[in-house]
């Protein structure tokens, strides 16, 4: 009996990595997901409103006007490509959202439906809407490729056996919210999970190239953005393939390889 069980689990995993894939937009990786997205974007406006109840908004108007503005640009840009590609359906049920949170930390995210948080501790290093532009692109692009989604489905197999989210949440509520929060990048990371891979971070940054063109934003910009991200990151950095991100430098030449291809979609 021992010996079956130990081989009935992977076998589970495998059949789940068969039958439970989704593909994601523009770059065609097959990506684990056993999570519906209704279910995801319902447990992701709850703990949006528990964010957002227990986090102080910013009363910095020209700050608010800036996030709302540059949001809703990208948020059309990424409606226009997805209706283009007849992915229209892959934004069924979502209510977009962009807040600025007075928060020192240099950091922005977006969940499953459109609920957009931008930190006021990155605004310095944006500088300006192009600035800002790359970085809702490329959050905005981390919820369109489902990565979110596909961490969370992973820490359900790694740490509760695959269980079904329902489930999770009703027998694990405090285990189940540790995941979704690691798998979003929100709060202090904690578990086994990443809050992103360097695949997922590369993806999210050339999808990112293309909503930012598309709204109007020349992409050109997104190289001194990420260089004045990388200058203030002073500090020893593990070697890249150790780190959940691109390191600086491969991150910067893979943008600068994926431009021209961006450029075309950019209209001044």
């Amino acid at each position: 009996m021992k010996i079956i069980n130990h081989y009935v689990f992977p076998l589970i995993l495998m059949s789940l990595l068969f039958i439970q894939c989704s593909t994601v937009p523009i770059t065609g990786r097959k990506q684990l997901n056993i999570i519906p997205a209704s279910q995801m974007q319902s447990l992701s406006y709850q703990q949006y409103g528990d964010f957002i109840k227990s986090n102080k908004l910013s009363k910095d108007q020209n700050g608010i006007a800036l996030v709302k503005r540059v949001g809703i640009k990208i948020q059309k840009a990424v409606e226009q490509y997805m209706a283009q590609n007849n992915l229209s359906s892959s934004l069924n049920g979502y209510n977009w959202e962009f807040n600025l949170v007075e928060d020192p930390q240099v950091n922005a995210w977006c969940m499953p439906g459109g609920k957009v948080v931008v930190y006021t501790g990155i605004l310095p290093i944006t500088k300006d809407e192009a600035g800002l532009a790359v970085v809702l692109g490329h959050e905005i692009a981390h919820a369109i490729a489902q990565h979110g989604d596909e961490r969370m489905s992973q820490g359900l197999i790694t740490q509760l056996g695959g269980v079904a989210l329902q489930k999770a949440i009703e027998t694990k509520p405090a285990v189940t919210q540790q995941i979704f929060m690691s798998a979003f990048g929100i709060g202090t990371q904690v578990g086994v999970l990443l809050p992103y891979s360097r695949l997922q971070e590369s993806e999210a940054d050339h999808l990112g190239l293309i909503f930012m063109a598309m709204a109007g934003y020349d992409p050109n910009l997104a190289v001194p953005f990420w260089q004045r991200m990388s200058s203030i990151n002073t500090g020893q950095k593990p070697p890249e393939l150790l780190s959940d991100h691109p390191a600086d430098a491969t991150r910067i030449q893979d943008i600068q390889k994926e431009i021209p291809e961006a450029s075309k979609y950019y209209k001044k």
